[in-house]
């Protein structure tokens, strides 16, 4: 197969990173893969670049996806990166592509949907209602509000030991900025950023949050984007309360939307339980693969 790997220019940059795109084309140049290497470059995650190769299904098995990963091991090496991820579903052929190149698999992820026409709206009520001394519930939509603005960013360390099996994922490191920053993307693709946060009463500090993101036009399926409460508030239930709350407003503010998505490392077994009880259900695994540079 005659074959070229063109590298293109990506405008798709952020405080959080950069891309490089390389185009594969074929016979009469018609394009017949691609592949994106994200280069993250903020304190804490630049030793790491993120890669996603796509193959027409069929111009696969002639080197295309072979070609396309050399382009980018090799582009992740001159910038001096120690590790590159990539992620594929379970028992599909990028899976099978990725752990004969050398890739390592590091972490198993469980996505899941919550039909929210199947929520258990008694259940929900309960829990929210249920009493956590010491301890109420905020929400908004959007930027968090200035008053709140301190501690929530604070207690995105919350998500520092997340379960990540052997990734070597790094630390994100959260300020303002970068809160602010989040939170604009989301508003820019016309979505909203809807966060539900635990506080602690005796001082005012937000000690955990939830955060979903809902389609602009409030149909179709709304994605989680992470739930973390700070180490030493645990065990007082709040994660479970806190996604319930969501869940319910979720509902009470768009009657149209279908359902909740999120995922869970298979190695976090008491977030895949909270999903487990609010009535999630599995729609398919996903290998998170490494390779080490």
């Amino acid at each position: 197969m005659s074959l070229r790997i063109t590298a293109l220019t990506d405008p798709d940059e952020n405080t959080a990173g950069r891309r490089l795109a390389w185009l594969a084309s074929g016979a009469e140049g018609a394009p017949v893969g691609s592949a994106f290497l994200r280069l993250f470059t903020r304190p804490g995650q630049d030793h790491l670049a993120e890669l996603d190769v796509q193959v027409h299904p069929a111009e696969r098995r002639a080197g295309v996806g072979s070609r396309l990963l050399e382009a980018a091991v090799e582009a992740a090496r001159q910038d001096g990166r120690r590790s590159v991820i990539a992620q594929a579903p379970a028992d599909s052929p990028g899976d099978a592509f990725l752990a004969a190149r050398g890739f390592s698999k590091v972490l198993t992820l469980t996505y899941t949907r919550l039909p929210l026409a199947d929520a258990d709206l008694p259940s929900l009520t309960k829990a929210i209602g249920t009493p956590h001394p010491g301890y109420r519930l905020t929400s908004w939509d959007g930027t968090v509000p200035d008053e709140l603005a301190d501690t929530f960013v604070a207690s995105r360390r919350a998500m520092d030991d997340m379960p990540m099996g052997t990734t070597d994922f790094g630390t994100v490191v959260w300020d303002l900025d970068r809160v602010k920053a989040a939170a604009s993307a989301v508003a820019k693709r016309g979505e909203t950023l809807h966060t539900v946060a635990a506080v602690d009463e005796s001082d005012g500090s937000i000690v955990g949050f939830t955060e979903l993101v809902v389609p602009g036009d409030g149909t179709g399926d709304a994605q989680h984007y992470g739930t973390a409460v700070l180490p030493e508030h645990r065990g007082h239930g709040l994660a479970h309360w806190m996604k319930a709350a969501s869940i319910h407003q979720a509902r009470e503010s768009h009657p149209h939307l279908a359902g909740l998505l999120t995922d869970t490392a298979d190695n976090n077994p008491h977030m895949r339980h909270i999903n487990d009880i609010l009535g999630y259900l599995p729609t398919h695994a996903a290998h998170e693969y490494q390779l080490d540079l």
